[in-house]
């Protein structure tokens, strides 16, 4: 990541002071050598590892420090961690290494403990601008003995030059910073505490004259003390490079940037939605905890990214292979009332012994919806209402209710075991020798006119000329096509309020009357359900535009 992470101290003889800062330093891009620039090269590669510059080895710099001022000694080599995966080196020492980078973190420091800070002055806070940078800011006490109030003020800065990165990177930010805090401050804490046992510094204070031109020498000289010796932390510097390196690589590979043909997909907007609903949750339930080791935080989102609504761990034996496989396993008219009954937004129900078959099965089905229209409960020893999950699976001794048999808008598939024996065969091909398939459903409507997306789909099953990838591409295809027409209604019927006359031309239009219209229309309310909150808000909001802009 492109970052910079700085601890800072306002010191209450000098103010604002850098105490030390974490940068990435990526490897050079390979380029064609030029003549006298080997020299070159070596020199500033030794520049870097010693971390040295200018403004930090100058005398005046030198004199107008003070014990709570400095971390490091001047003499110290600093700190260099070298990540094996991407080359990148991870170099800490009181100051960044080049003078711009220098400029930049001061200001942060000093807006930091000084105009930008929030409400009770610890907690987090952005500010920043294009010139200067963005700064996430996080402020917080250490407690100490023998300075005013009894405590010291700090803050942890992460400067970067990409807004929107920094401001995606808040709740990541914020849970592990927090970790360093919470842990330096009950380490100074103990120390504060055995100091006040051995000599409280209150009562001192109450007994003594006071006098503002010696206030800061009052406390036997030591108005500056180190952070080193309010923790008594004897590898505090190397403990604070360790935690801010790994932030900032674990902060630069969370987020990574993809190439997007085109606008984003209405399933690649949902499935954002969801990872976002699911972090604000955590964090609303205190799910600030550090990841376990080894766990990165890519892989806590893999299963909302990748659409696997908590699917559990496959378990071994057959399993449907693709929707041509099912197709062939349960038969033309029994697949095509199911996959009906899919599309129709109908709840679908398998009841079984094995799990790992019904939850193959979902995995297919699911394939015919928009993501935002998918709610699946894998398997579940009890009858889960329709508004709760489309796609249920239930163990075979679960009674389904009788007005759920009853109604139209369900249908069930009952996996019947054959030979007791042979359930052990383990191959995809013994699924028909296992099992037996038995759906029912109290539908009378014909499920073979439409919709129009089942009947283009079932010509593509059958040619056998086109392999699984392409009528998966195929399906895609058709799916990407309805959704536009989805979009068109919604915006239609229900953002702009147009009558029934109206609508019927539109649905004329798009292609959705004729054989099959009221399955067409069926599907596309239905899938109406599933566009993002983001696509929804953004019309509404360009419909109140249009209506201001005319009303003025």
């Amino acid at each position: 990541m492109n970052a910079l992470v700085a601890l800072c101290h306002f010191c209450e003889l000098h103010g604002p002071r850098t105490l030390f800062c974490t940068e990435a330093v990526h490897p050079p891009s390979p380029s064609p050598p030029q003549p006298g620039s080997a020299l070159l090269c070596d020199q500033g590669e030794r520049d870097g590892e010693g971390l040295t510059m200018r403004a930090n080895s100058s005398a005046t710099q030198r004199a107008d420090m003070c014990e709570g001022c400095r971390s490091l000694p001047a003499s110290h080599p600093g700190f260099v961690s070298v990540d094996s995966e991407t080359g990148i080196r991870f170099l800490s020492h009181q100051h960044p290494r080049q003078p711009q980078l220098f400029s930049m973190v001061r200001q942060a420091c000093v807006r930091s403990l000084s105009c930008e800070v929030c409400p009770g002055r610890e907690g987090p806070i952005f500010f920043g601008d294009e010139q200067h940078g963005f700064v996430f800011s996080h402020t917080f006490f250490i407690k100490d003995s023998l300075a005013r109030g009894f405590q010291r003020w700090y803050s942890i800065v992460m400067v970067a030059m990409d807004r929107i990165y920094l401001i995606n990177s808040w709740p990541f930010l914020l849970r592990h910073l927090k970790l360093t805090i919470q842990s330096l401050q009950s380490t100074a804490l103990k120390v504060f505490d055995t100091e006040q046992g051995v000599c409280p510094q209150r009562a001192v204070r109450m007994n003594s004259a006071f006098s503002p031109a010696v206030f800061p020498h009052q406390r036997s000289g030591n108005a500056a003390r180190s952070l080193t010796s309010l923790t008594q932390h004897p590898n505090l510097w190397a403990s604070l490079h360790a935690s801010f390196s790994w932030l900032l690589k674990a902060c630069g590979s969370r987020l990574t940037e993809k190439l997007l043909e085109g606008a984003p997909t209405e399933d690649t907007l949902v499935l954002i939605e969801r990872q976002t609903e699911q972090e604000e949750e955590m964090n609303a339930e205190g799910g600030g905890n550090k990841p376990q080791l080894g766990q990165s935080e890519s892989a806590q989102g893999r299963d909302f990214l990748c659409g696997d609504d908590g699917k559990p761990e496959e378990t071994p034996g057959p399993k449907f292979r693709s929707l041509r496989h099912l197709r062939q396993v349960l038969g033309a008219a029994e697949f095509r009332q199911l996959a009906w009954h899919v599309l129709m937004g109908n709840q679908v129900i398998w009841r079984g012994t094995d799990r790992g078959l019904i939850q193959s099965a979902f995995n297919i089905l699911k394939a015919l919806l928009p993501v935002g229209c998918v709610r699946v409960e894998w398997y579940s020893s009890h009858y889960e209402e329709a508004y709760r999950c489309n796609f249920l699976g239930l163990s075979p001794d679960v009674q389904i209710p009788a007005h759920v048999s009853s109604s139209e808008f369900t249908v069930l598939v009952d996996v019947l075991n054959m030979e007791q024996g042979s359930l052990h065969a383990g191959c995809d091909d013994d699924i028909l020798s296992l099992y037996q398939f038995s759906i029912s459903s109290a539908n009378t409507q014909p499920t073979d006119k439409g919709p129009t997306l089942l009947n283009k789909l079932e010509v593509a099953l059958t040619n056998e000329n086109l392999s699984v990838e392409v009528v998966s591409h195929c399906l895609l295809c058709l799916k990407e096509e309805w959704m536009n027409k989805v979009k068109v209604l919604f915006k239609f019927s229900k953002v702009d309020g147009r009558g029934r006359e109206d609508t019927q031309k539109v649905l004329a239009l798009l292609g959705a009357t004729g054989p099959g219209e009221e399955d067409n229309v069926r599907l596309l309310k239905f899938w109406m359900t599933g566009l993002s909150k983001t696509y929804k808000s953004h019309l509404m909001t360009a419909v109140r535009g249009v209506e201001r802009t005319l009303s003025q």
